[in-house]
């Protein structure tokens, strides 16, 4: 989508592949996803084979009564060893939808993330056009002041030679200082744009060049909402949370099932010291065999677990409701917004064309007396305001366009075509531990990657006297 336009580090294009690769809280949805794939191996151990391996040194102390003279009372040290083997055969459904509900909380989850994605992008993106408007509002500001303090001084001008009076004097005065203290607010704001903009996309802006056209948008609010009911991440994630609790369902009445296991297990006895009646010091010993366990009263806990279960999942159907309603409530709120900042602009432009005609035709009446200073005035002031109307209604215009697009699902980094390297893959990480069998693999502690805004001026002082070692 924003593949148009130059290749600079100033371009909305690159801001938005910055904020990709640096945004803390776009990199902490990456590392829950992480932790959401895991749930998938969790699940599957629960169905594989348990190894449990006994070791144990022992030394008799003390023997008495019959222990002792059928046994003996010598303080004998012995060496023992064991292997059991517990294969679930049967488990009631447990594992098998406990490993679909992890699944589906892994889909659930990168739809998550995609949302995130398209949040943090469409912040980025207003980031990026709050600092266009508020740089132009402060230039037409500084613009406006320059004019009225010559105005000012050819009225002072004009009062020594006697063609103006000191009330045409106080008034451009007066208009001056508003016009400063309007300036004041103007950079006020764009302070606050400009460590916006470094908060959401890591970097302070440089001079930013114009956005590329967004897309074609849809030209109504129903096309907007059936596209956003198709493809909005946010309510992909709450209907896939939603399946998945229902599997949670079948995960609790499983409690009440019986559950069948191979069991299969080796012994070692080695006795170290001591007599052994011409017997031998070691011996093994192997068997195999099938368990059964069947529930019979539990106390009400797997009826109370099935009830919990249904609960969350009756919270988690009604919150998908919720997200529908607000998805279709963005999706017509910022078509709304698009169309009514389209219509703005037309406007804008119109009002700014004719202040500007307004404005030349009020000076040359004043200079030949059918108009006054405060005349000129008002003029220069509906001016501005008409220009920072335009310079507003080009921004909420951009930034409405684009909150709809993120409605409709389509700001992830795959549609934006951003540059600086490959994409995150989400299914890399899944392939990589959904189906681990090693107990001890693991990863590397994480380091994080998103970028500090904190300039070296801002890092806390050292000590005076540093603490003793």
């Amino acid at each position: 989508m924003l593949a148009a336009g130059p290749a600079s580090a100033d371009t909305l294009r690159e801001a938005l592949a910055s904020t990709y690769q640096n945004n803390p809280t776009l990199m902490a949805q990456r590392e829950s996803l992480r932790a959401t794939d895991s749930s998938v191996a969790i699940a599957r151990a629960a169905g594989r084979p348990q190894v449990t391996g006994v070791v144990g040194v022992n030394r008799n102390l003390t023997r008495s009564g019959v222990i002792a003279q059928t046994q003996g009372n010598d303080h004998n040290v012995s060496l023992s060893g064991g292997v059991d083997v517990s294969l679930p055969l049967f488990s009631g459904g447990r594992v098998k939808n406990s490993i679909r509900a992890a699944q589906t909380r892994v889909e659930a989850g990168r739809a998550l993330l995609d949302a995130v994605e398209g949040d943090i992008f469409t912040e980025a993106v207003a980031a990026y056009m709050d600092v266009i408007r508020d740089r132009a509002i402060v230039e037409l500001n500084q613009n406006n002041v320059r004019v009225l303090d010559t105005n000012l001084q050819a009225t002072r001008d004009r009062f020594e030679i006697g063609d103006l009076t000191r009330t045409d004097i106080a008034q451009s005065e007066a208009r001056l200082e508003l016009a400063r203290s309007t300036l004041a607010n103007a950079e006020s704001r764009l302070a606050s744009s400009v460590e916006n903009y470094r908060r959401v996309i890591g970097e302070p802006p440089e001079v930013l060049s114009p956005p590329p056209p967004l897309p074609p948008l849809p030209t109504t609010a129903e096309q907007a909402v059936r596209i956003a009911l198709a493809s909005n991440p946010d309510l992909v994630a709450a209907a896939r949370q939603a399946v998945a609790a229902g599997l949670d369902v079948r995960v609790a009445r499983a409690a009440r099932l019986p559950t069948l296991s191979g069991v299969a297990s080796g012994d070692y006895l080695n006795q170290v010291t001591g007599d052994t009646n011409g017997l031998d010091r070691s011996g093994t010993a192997t068997s195999v065999g099938i368990s059964a366990q069947i529930p019979l009263y539990q106390g009400g806990g797997p009826a109370a677990r099935i009830r919990q279960a249904q609960a969350i999942e009756g919270q988690l159907l009604e919150q998908v409701v919720g997200s529908e309603r607000t998805v279709v409530a963005n999706t017509r709120s910022a078509f709304a917004a698009y169309q009514a900042a389209e219509r703005a602009i037309q406007s804008s432009q119109l009002a700014v064309s004719a202040n500007e005609l307004a404005l030349e035709g009020t000076r040359a009446e004043q200079s030949v007396g059918t108009r006054n200073v405060l005349d000129i005035l008002n003029a220069e002031q509906e001016l501005l305001n008409a220009q920072v109307t335009l310079v507003t209604a080009r921004r909420d215009h951009y930034v409405a366009g684009f909150q709809l697009l993120n409605a409709m699902g389509q700001t992830q980094a795959e549609d934006l075509g951003l540059d600086g390297g490959p994409l995150y893959d989400p299914l890399g990480n899944y392939r990589l531990v959904a189906g681990d069998w090693n107990d001890w693999s693991m990863d590397a502690r994480h380091v994080p990657i998103s970028t500090r805004t904190v300039t070296p001026a801002e890092l806390p002082q050292p000590l005076p006297v540093q603490p003793a070692q």
